[in-house]
């Protein structure tokens, strides 16, 4: 392997990447790899030259047939991809998916209050994409390599892993498409100095055609189990297939994900809780209505709890708005925040009702990416789209008697809601809350103006998108600003 340049920088990342996997190694059980990765400098390379695909500076050449020898070698790598997620998502989620919808409220500067007035500008940090095209360029590495590892295309782990760092690049690119728009489409490890260093923007709807071929990859050939906690924080078939169901209904394809969700709900690993752990899907983590959770602990850590847990000083607290939403009776409104409090300053969500503390320290929580009360109601919305009530209200319902509320019939859910689509979207409100989906939700189904312009002036379709951080324009001349921000 040749050296690339600014030996210190690779060390620092081969710490990150050691780390990561430390954290799924510890809770896998699988310490041989923990032996492999730390006598190998492979890892360093994921996550150096290899890490900022559109803020690349030269090198000479690098080939990562240094690093793909062994089997041990491709998991390594694949969990180089884990580590990336685990950076890109640890406060973004919430940005991205919250900040900018109607169920938050903040009195903390920054990209809070940037996000919640709608007064987005390229220098905010969640305008950066960077941590997103680790993730892709990692994923890229092992795509390219791991089939160099294994004699036979036949290897289960050869295609179980391949399947892993297919659907994280898909996930990576889902979030790019839909914070951004049209995203550059990398889709080749970067190696060379003869390579397309500034990349153009590629269409949304071409990217989200290579997601679902990802998507689609991953569903036939992630295993279907690995194994107790490693269902929970690797990718596994049916996390393949609850992700492809998102992005299917983002593309508005209905008949497409009821098939997908079909295939989450009848598999024997997802099963709702009681309501009275439902709080422990998010405080303890690897639940069974866990579907796939981005993994952390007191070395890796998230911004959880500064998020929205930190005494009376959280980044966001719930909107009178939302407060005001909810039905009587909902055994969900006392586990979300204080009831007692006129003007709570925190949600409890995450780590348990009655959790009172002042610390500023980074959360060891895991984040919940995809759980089945999510894939539930976006296959009862998809049927409600294809006028299928009739399929559609048992799976809604099935939610709201779980949160102690009556069954809804069409008559019932027009009647509160306006329609039965209405009503599920209202339902998705308060069951997946605060959990990076509400924004989404907004845009894909067509509210984001009508729901954020009283609140915050939204009214063009072009400001529904972020801005592209100067850093990327700066260095890429090929990449143009996002019409709105020019």
């Amino acid at each position: 392997m040749k050296t690339i340049k600014s030996n210190k920088n690779k060390r620092s990342m081969a710490a990150i990447g050691l780390f990561a996997a430390r954290y799924y190694l510890k809770d896998i059980k699988m310490k041989t790899l923990a032996i492999r990765i730390i006598g190998s400098i492979g890892i360093a390379m994921l996550g150096s030259c290899a890490d900022s695909i559109l803020n690349k500076d030269p090198i000479s050449s690098f080939s990562a047939d240094g690093f793909y020898k062994t089997a041990s070698d491709a998991q390594a790598g694949v969990y180089g991809i884990y580590s990336g997620v685990q950076s890109a998502f640890r406060l973004n989620f919430a940005y991205w998916g919250e900040g900018r919808a109607d169920a938050v409220q903040t009195n903390h500067a920054g990209d809070p209050f940037a996000l919640q007035q709608n007064l987005l500008t390229p220098i905010i940090t969640s305008a950066r994409w960077d941590n997103l095209y680790v993730i892709i360029s990692r994923a890229n590495y092992a795509i390219k390599y791991i089939p160099t590892v294994f004699e036979s295309e036949d290897s289960a782990l050869r295609n179980q892993l391949l399947g892993q760092s297919r659907a994280l690049r898909a996930l990576a690119y889902f979030y790019l498409v839909r914070v951004w728009g049209d995203v550059p489409l990398v889709l080749e490890p970067y190696e060379s100095i003869n390579q397309e260093l500034f990349v153009s923007k590629t269409s949304s709807g071409a990217v989200l055609d290579q997601i679902e071929e990802d998507l689609l990859f991953a569903s036939a050939n992630c295993a279907a189990s690995y194994g107790g906690e490693r269902n929970r924080v690797l990718i596994t078939k049916g996390g393949a297939d609850a992700l492809l169901t998102q992005v299917y209904m983002w593309r508005k394809k209905y008949a497409e994900a009821v098939e997908s969700a079909d295939r989450v709900l009848d598999n024997s690993l997802y099963a709702l809780v009681a309501m009275s752990a439902w709080n422990d899907i998010f405080a303890g983590g690897l639940s069974t209505e866990s579907i796939f959770e981005v993994g952390y602990n007191e070395v890796q850590t998230n911004a959880l709890r500064v998020l929205y847990a930190l005494g009376s000083d959280a980044d966001y607290f719930p909107s009178e708005s939302f407060r005001n939403s909810f039905e009587d009776g909902d055994l969900r409104r006392t586990r979300i925040w204080d009831n007692t409090q006129a003007q709570p300053r925190k949600i409890w969500k995450f780590f348990g009702e009655g959790f009172n503390d002042e610390s500023a320290d980074p959360s060891a929580n895991n984040i919940v990416m995809l759980r089945l009360a999510d894939i539930m109601l976006l296959k009862a919305e998809a049927h409600a789209n294809l006028n299928q009530a009739d399929l559609a209200l048992p799976l809604l319902n099935t939610i709201r008697r779980r949160a102690g509320l009556e069954a809804l019939d069409v008559a019932s859910a027009t009647s509160l809601y306006g329609d039965l689509v209405s009503a599920i979207l209202h339902e998705r409100s308060i069951e997946l809350c605060f959990e990076g989906h509400r924004w989404f939700d907004l845009v894909r189904t067509g509210r984001a103006i009508e729901t954020m312009q009283p609140i915050n002036g939204l009214s063009s379709a072009e400001n529904i998108f972020w801005p592209i951080h100067e850093d990327a324009i700066n260095r890429n001349p090929n990449i143009e600003q996002n019409d709105f921000y020019k």
